[in-house]
């Protein structure tokens, strides 16, 4: 059995957020989903779990995963603190993104217990808010917090969704300038209409400068101003078959 290195709260509260949005100000639509979760109690009336393989192991995790992340939802939009949980969203996906954090919530060697005592550790550093801990304590009770990727997909949809926010993914070998990303929202927000842009930085060297820009359904459409693409249509446009050489 492969070893796992050990989890430390300190790796849990040392992850920065790397999201912007413009405008910040929007209106909330009022909820019209099923109260899944309250506050004092955090009660979560969901479907039994159930194992399946293939695309209809695939759709339940879906359907799970949705009912999660609306249930935190519907206590963010009853306490205002919508955009606070999309922060904790945002902070839980890079926290998980660590093969030894999502390996040690996975293990079922680990006690629930310790994984609570964990979770406990990192909301006493105040990085996440109190009842999005009680969330994740949820999540090791009911064996479900190996979906947590997934409720974090499903939550910023939700979100997106109600606050008519479109995301642009902008990819660059070094960061951007905080005007410049402002620059590329307000290029977003006119080509897409959208009320709100949320821009999600990505470092990526293979670009060599520049940066490329992907928003729409799924990433559909593609801004590519790196210099990777420039040198490629140069390529492309070369004939090198006559050329020998020596």
């Amino acid at each position: 059995m492969a070893t796992l290195r050990p989890v430390s709260a300190a790796l849990l509260r040392s992850v920065p957020y790397t999201t912007a949005s413009y405008p910040t100000n929007s209106s909330l639509r009022p909820s019209t989903s099923p109260p899944y979760l309250r506050l004092r109690s955090l009660k979560i009336s969901l479907p039994r779990r159930r194992f399946a393989r293939g695309a209809a192991g695939a759709t339940m995790v879906d359907t799970a995963a949705s009912s999660y992340a609306t249930a935190l939802a519907d206590v963010a939009k009853s306490n205002n603190t919508l955009d606070a949980t999309l922060a904790d969203m945002e902070n839980l996906e890079k926290i998980f993104a660590d093969n030894s954090v999502q390996s040690f919530f996975n293990d079922p060697t680990v006690t629930d217990e310790k994984k609570i005592e964990l979770i406990k550790e990192v909301g006493a550093s105040s990085v996440l808010q109190p009842y999005t801990i009680n969330f994740l304590n949820i999540l090791v009770d009911m064996k479900r917090i190996d979906i947590i990727k997934e409720i974090v997909k499903e939550f910023e949809a939700y979100y997106n969704r109600l606050t008519a926010t479109e995301v642009a993914v902008v990819s660059s070998v070094v960061p951007l300038e905080s005007e410049h990303l402002a620059q590329i929202a307000k290029t977003v927000q006119r080509l897409t209409r959208a009320r709100n842009v949320r821009i999600k930085t990505v470092i990526d060297p293979s670009l060599i400068a520049g940066f490329t820009i992907r928003y729409g359904s799924s990433g559909s459409k593609l801004i590519d101003m790196s210099i990777k693409k420039q040198l490629a249509e140069i390529t492309a446009r070369l004939d090198f078959s006559s050329i020998t050489l020596a």
